[in-house]
This record gives C-alpha cells, structure tokens and sequence, in this order.
C-alpha cells in the first residue's frame, strides 16, 4: 500500500520555523508538545501563517489580468497565464498544495489536543473551534484548486482531493470524491460553530476565525454547491450581526483593509502580482470609470496602463467581508426568485459604491430587471466589487466556464468553454510524493 510521504515532509519543512520550533519537534524522543491555552494559540497562529497565498495566480488564469512579457518574473507565471499545464515550464510557479496540508496537520493537533492539554474553557473552546473552521476552509480552497466544480449529479463519484482529519503519519491518503470532502467540510464547520464564541477580534487579530467568519464560510460553501435557500438564510444570519459597508462617498478605505468597518476576516493577501501584470481591458470595460467610487481606489494609471492599489500594503488582506456577504444574499435571493429581496441587497451595495446621482439611474434601472437578467446583473456586481481578490476564478467555474483568449508574444492561446483545465491539475511534487494523486 502506498504511503504518502508528502505529509512527513511538510512536517520537516515545519521544523524550520523558528517560531514555531518548539511546537513541531515530532521526533519521538526530546519533544516538546503545547501544554497551555497559550501554547496552542500560538500553535494556531503558525497553522493561519501557513495558509498559502495563491489567488493572485488564479487570477492570472481570468479575465482580470494582461501579463507583462517584460517583468523579470514572465519566465515563472507566462505557463500559467496560457494556461499550459500539462508540461509547463521548469521555470513556473507551482500552485500550492503542501502548504494547505501544513495547515491542516497544525490544525488537526489543536483539535486533538488542546482540551485534553489545558482543560475545557472559553477560550480553549474558541481555539478548536477555530482548528476546526481552518482545517475545513483548507480543504475547501483545496477542493476548488483541484477538482471539478460541485455537480449534484456526479459528485459522489468525482475525484476530490485527500482528506487529513487526524495526526498520522502512516495513513494512506488517496483523495476522497467530491461529495465526500464536502462532507468533511460541512461537519468540520458544524463543530466548530458548536465551539467558537467571539463574534469579532480587533484589528490586528481578526485574521483569526469568528462566529461571524463561520457563517461567511458557510454561506459561500453552501452557494458553491448550488444550496441558495440554505446560502440566504446564512448570508442574512451574518450580516444580521453586523451589515456595514465602507462608504465611499464619504469614506476612502479600501473595503479590503483589515480596519474597514465590513472586515470580517483578514487572512489572506488579496493580491501580490501588481509588478507583472496590469488590469485587462474586460475588467476596466465593466466600471463606469467616472461614477463608480471603486474604481480610483481599486485601479491607478501607470504609463498607458492600470495596475491594482489591492495589493501594495500588508495592510491589505481579505478572507470574508461585508460585501461579499451582501453579493451572496443578493445572488442567493434572485436565484431562488425572491426578486424583491435580491434587488434590496444589490441596492444596499450599490448605494455605498457609486456616486448618488448615478446610484439614483441603476435603481430605476434594476427595479425593471427580470429574474435572468437580474442573476447576470449580480455576476456583474461581483466582478466590480471583488475584483482580484480570488473570487473570479470560481466563478467562472461554477457559472458556465465560459471561452478565454490570452496574447502572449504576438500569440493567442484559448481556454475552450467548459475545459477540463479549469480544473488545476495536482502539482509535479505533489504528485511525485504521492502516487495516489496520479
């Protein structure tokens, strides 16, 4: 039977960390193991650090971006903005997978071992809780890298990824399908809903998950899988707990700050690509550049080309917002034809995005939208609203998997509608290290 050695070595790799050094000793002999509700917080946060930062490639593979043939960095991204997969250049960028499972083994001891190590309190409580909130957002980001978009119809049969739930070296982990690494998920949420008791951390430590970052995972997971009553019961749960939104008229923060009033959680780095791409010309079409407040925040004119201001500061960093939430309910109402609901929703975004006189000419605009026109209205809504912030690749997948064209040296290269390259295949040393993934 094959055993992955991919997992052992994640575990070396950890070793290296001096931060942590003291937690991931996992010799058997002179280890020293997390004792106190401190240790494991701080188990936790190396388990955050090593969630990977992967959506700006996914970006590169959309329609948001145009790559510059002449930064130092082509070499590394141009296979992966023609979409060449199949036997990429030596050179190129792999997309992450260990890192997700460095993750999930930091998060998998937490939840084996804090209660028993320092007792069941409050704050123990939210600690697993949110062990098991990362483990299950890992797997999902992993489930959307690498297997086929959520079908209903075919999911249980659909290869997925392989699922870590607990600390063991020996285990043989071949993926799991589709349906059953959404099983996983969805307990692993539901558990640590069960523990989780902060609704809010303060600036600085809010990259950490909530009770309100649960039911923004949740939400999102439960539109992914095409379950809109579910996603608009979630999304209204969350925003009935706090539904602000930065105010442009009035406000110059960029919605994505970790200190915006609609933070929910700020894990993740939105972007990091702007010194080798530039915004294509799709995205800059899609905003009334001279009403649209977002559009002075989000892009800046360099030479005879936008670059993104979403990624220029560590300040910088998104996992949930206000705003998404706000996008889902409106998505989750008009598909499930509350169409009353759904225009309120995209109203209430609108209202705080775009200048007044405008706002006042979408309004009419919308109210005169039927229910098809009004779900692409929404699509459109996210676009502008979260642009390069990760969701635009999944939502290709998950809305029709429409035909690309990127230029490149004078040359086209197309990603067919429906092509089996979007979905990512598993990285070379992924696969080299686990046989089971072939």
């Amino acid at each position: 039977m094959n055993k992955i050695k991919l997992y052992i070595t994640a575990c070396f790799l950890l070793l290296t960390a001096a931060s942590c050094k003291k937690y991931l000793d996992i010799q058997p002999a002179g280890r020293v193991i997390p004792r106190t509700a401190d240790d494991f917080r701080g188990l936790l946060t190396f388990a955050y650090s090593s969630f990977p930062t992967h959506k700006s490639l996914l970006a590169l593979r959309t329609d948001e971006l145009v790559l510059d043939e002449y930064a130092t960095d082509y070499p590394a991204m141009k296979d992966i903005y023609s979409w060449k997969d199949a036997n990429p250049d030596n050179l190129t960028v792999q997309f992450p997978y260990v890192q997700f499972y460095k993750a999930i083994f930091n998060a998998n001891h937490v939840i084996a071992e804090v209660e028993n190590e320092a007792g069941k309190t409050t704050e123990t409580a939210q600690i697993k809780g949110e062990a098991y909130l990362l483990r299950a957002y890992s797997h999902f980001e992993l489930l959307n890298l690498y297997a086929k978009p959520y079908n209903k119809a075919t999911a249980s049969t659909d290869r997925g990824v392989p699922v870590s739930v607990k600390i063991d070296l020996e285990q043989n982990y071949a993926p799991a399908t589709v349906e059953a690494v959404y099983a996983q998920i969805l307990a692993d949420i539901a558990a640590g809903r069960e523990l989780l008791n902060v609704d809010s951390f303060e600036a600085g430590k809010n990259y950490r998950f909530t009770t309100r970052a649960a039911l923004a995972l949740l939400a999102r997971v439960r539109a992914f899988r095409g379950e809109w009553d579910q996603a608009l019961t979630l999304s209204t749960d969350a925003l009935a707990i706090n539904n602000k939104l930065e105010n442009l008229n009035s406000s110059k923060v960029l919605p994505i700050h970790y200190q915006s009033v609609e933070n929910i959680m700020s894990m993740e780095k939105a972007f990091d690509l702007g010194s080798i791409a530039m915004i294509s010309s799709h995205l800059l079409g899609i905003y009334d550049q001279q009403n649209d407040l977002r559009f002075p925040l989000y892009f800046s004119k360099s030479g005879g080309d936008y670059v993104s201001l979403k990624g220029n500061s560590d300040a910088l960093k998104i996992s949930f917002r206000n705003g998404e939430l706000y996008l889902l309910q409106a998505e989750a109402a008009a598909r499930t034809n509350n169409l009353p609901t759904a225009r309120e929703s995209l109203l209430q975004l609108k209202a705080s995005r775009l200048k007044p006189a405008y706002y006042q000419t979408e309004a009419t605009r919308i109210a005169g939208l039927d229910q098809a026109a009004l779900i692409q209205e929404i699509l459109n809504e996210r676009e502008r609203e979260l642009a390069l912030e990760g969701h635009r690749w999944y939502d290709l997948r998950r809305t029709g998997q429409p035909s690309l064209v990127h230029s490149l040296a004078g040359e086209d290269f197309t990603l067919q509608q429906n092509d089996p390259r979007y979905t990512l295949r598993f990285p070379k040393d992924a696969l080299a290290n686990n046989p089971n993934l072939q």
